[in-house]
């Protein structure tokens, strides 16, 4: 790929990921949400409020107004660079909503109030995950949240937690008791679900392995295993023993072949295997130094 193909690329990939995550969101309200009650925080869950207040405007409308309110009172007090990275989203969402919900059958999808829960759960996570993987964010009570944690500077986290509180706690006036326990359950499900969406493809293997045979080891991971290792000095703790260890990080795929390699040739090494959320740099992120010969390398 050309360098300039990188950054439009880029741009393309953040896009979809942003009007992918807003769809999918909008999908599960209109689908999942609203038909059976349950509870939800943000904007949606103070348009789903407001809806029983003001019975004759759509849901979708009063989220947009919400967000275009909310969107105004980031610009004045967080700035234009949040402004600019929240705008889309404050108004795809409401205007994809008002769109998929006039879809025929779309709030008949199931009469199962705990199967609908857990959909919504999983769809939430995706639809958030998707959109903050990118920087990204879906506007509305994160605004709340932000221009709180900019006053207080106290956890973004504990805001969002009070904030779905506050929300949920406001809902719970006009729905019978078990769409509360429902709305707390997609809650919990949608923070596992987000978690993994946000290190989806970015996970990895660490390898760490003490083994007197480290030149040989070093040489078979690099050339077989095509990984990158890196040395450290260590001491071996009964016998006092000065030696070098290898960390070594790989794709999942590629554990079962690394550990073969390794016992191949040291039966009695000891390794430590560990999962890394996300690895940047050479070889991951970036492409790879390519490797030159040795008289070359030696010349340069």
């Amino acid at each position: 790929m050309k360098p300039y193909d990188k950054p439009a690329k880029k741009a393309l990939l953040t896009a979809l990921s942003i009007v992918g995550g807003n769809a999918v969101l909008a999908f599960c309200v209109a689908a999942f949400i609203i038909p059976h009650n349950i509870l939800i925080g943000g904007t949606t869950g103070i348009g789903i409020v407001l809806s029983h207040v003001f019975p004759g405007i759509d849901v979708s409308l009063l989220i947009l107004i919400l967000n275009l309110f909310l969107l105004l009172l980031g610009l004045l007090i967080l700035g234009k660079a949040f402004a600019a990275k929240t705008v889309v989203s404050s108004i795809l969402y409401p205007l994809l909503l008002g769109v998929i919900e006039k879809i025929p059958g779309i709030a008949s999808l199931t009469d199962n109030s705990v199967l609908a829960a857990v959909f919504a759960g999983i769809l939430l996570g995706v639809a958030l995950g998707l959109v903050m993987r990118v920087g990204s964010s879906t506007g509305g009570m994160d605004v709340v949240v932000l221009i709180l944690h900019k006053w207080t500077h106290l956890s973004v986290a504990m805001f969002v937690w009070l904030s779905d509180i506050v929300v949920i706690g406001g809902q719970a006036l006009f729905v019978p008791t078990e769409s509360t326990l429902l709305g707390i359950f997609v809650l919990i499900f949608e923070s596992i679900v987000l978690d993994q969406v946000m290190v989806l493809g970015k996970a990895q293997i660490q390898l760490l392995i003490i083994t007197k045979k480290y030149e040989e080891l070093r040489e078979t991971l690099l050339d077989q295993l095509e990984a990158g290792v890196t040395m450290f000095m260590v001491e071996t703790g009964r016998l006092k023993e000065s030696q070098k260890s290898i960390m070594c990080v790989i794709p999942q795929r590629k554990l079962y072949n690394a550990t073969e390699l390794i016992h191949s040739i040291d039966p009695l090494a000891f390794i430590t295997v560990s999962q890394v959320k996300e690895v940047r740099g050479r070889g991951f992120t970036l492409a790879r130094d390519p490797v030159l010969p040795p008289e070359q390398s030696a010349d340069s």
